[in-house]
């Protein structure tokens, strides 16, 4: 019997966080920097608070240029409405989740509400096929005269 593949099997551990009281031009510098399209916000704790991505930055810019930015804390623009998965999530669930929505990561949170990880549509496209081709494909071990000798040098017409 094949065991399940879950969230905890293939999520992402290490990751680059951002805590709520960060200021959000740093934050969008570090999203930059590590070119990726968001960040989980977590308190001191390593409680999940939300998420602050590359659409919430772009609401950072336009408060910067209509309203003179009345905060710049990455608390006020972070998404606190973005889906999670806990450890035990199966993955059919997740790539569920990413079909019918337009989230580009989930963040892996634990019962106590702690971030643990996180999941992005590739991590699942890497997941699934592993699982469903999980021999690696074999090149052929056969030489081919070919490579070695032209045609019309072979032994035989």
């Amino acid at each position: 019997m094949v065991k399940a593949v879950v969230a905890r099997d293939f999520m992402v551990s290490r990751l680059v966080t951002l805590s709520p009281e960060m200021d959000v031009f740093q934050a969008v510098r570090l999203l930059l920097k590590h070119r990726i399209s968001g960040a989980p916000v977590v308190d001191g704790d390593g409680r999940y608070l939300g998420v602050f991505s590359e659409k919430c930055s772009m609401h950072v810019l336009l408060d910067a240029a209509y309203d003179s930015l009345p905060t710049t804390n990455v608390g006020a623009f972070m998404d606190t409405d973005a889906r999670i998965v806990g450890l035990e999530t199966d993955l059919l669930a997740i790539a569920q989740v990413f079909l019918l929505t337009s989230a580009r990561r989930l963040p892996v949170v634990d019962e106590q509400g702690l971030l643990r990880g996180q999941i992005s549509r590739r991590d699942v496209l890497d997941a699934a096929f592993h699982q469903l081709d999980p021999q690696p494909i074999r090149e052929s071990s056969f030489l081919y005269l070919s490579a070695v000798t032209e045609r019309s040098s072979a032994p035989v017409n």
